[in-house]
């Protein structure tokens, strides 16, 4: 049991090294993290996204900037999709599960907001479904997904984590969440 232990770790650690040697990827965070700057500065919000496990990293990252992180401060505003269970229940019975993100996304997002997706496959219908409301709206938007970045990757600018192993993909997810949130924090808070 030990070993199985440690072979998990082992496989998060090396999931981890190909994202610190991945520059790509990190230059693609430093556009997010821009990116929400100059929302968060204009008045708008970070809106994100996302299914399952995805979900619950959405609702999570969403709570960083709407609480605190680092540090004591104001609150950012932010929110992730789906969270209203009358409105999810609803559109879903209406028009489909696959545009519970998508109908929630339009009646809210301006052009001055981020859109995160999440997706570790990159190919959620109810989020392409979103990102493509986004894309009309002319909201930026960012993806969250797994090594080949599934249908996203061609749809917005994507942060695709070298990985095929679900467990992988969100660990790292919530790695670079977390640093978006404290990066932003810092920035914003920085004056």
């Amino acid at each position: 049991m030990i070993n199985a232990i440690q072979e998990q770790i082992k496989a998060s650690i090396e999931t981890k090294e190909i994202v610190l040697k991945d520059e790509q990827l990190q230059l693609e965070l430093v556009k997010l993290v821009e990116a929400c700057l100059k929302s968060l500065s204009v008045g708008g919000k970070i809106i994100f996204c996302g299914n399952g496990g995805s979900f619950a990293d959405a609702q999570h990252l969403s709570a960083e900037f709407t609480s605190r992180f680092m540090f004591d401060r104001a609150p950012l505003p932010s929110l992730a999709l789906g969270t209203n269970s009358s409105a999810i229940s609803a559109i879903g019975n209406d028009y489909g599960y696959e545009f519970v993100f998508s109908r929630e996304l339009q009646s809210i997002a301006t052009s001055d907001d981020v859109f995160v997706a999440i997706s570790t496959s990159g190919n959620s219908k109810n989020v392409i479904a979103a990102i493509e409301v986004a894309t009309e709206k002319s909201v930026p938007t960012y993806a969250f997904t797994g090594a080949n970045g599934g249908k996203m990757k061609s749809m917005c600018n994507a942060l695709c984590i070298p990985s095929n192993d679900t467990a992988r993909i969100q660990e790292c997810h919530i790695l670079l969440g977390h640093i978006l949130c404290g990066l932003v924090e810092k920035q914003y808070f920085a004056g």
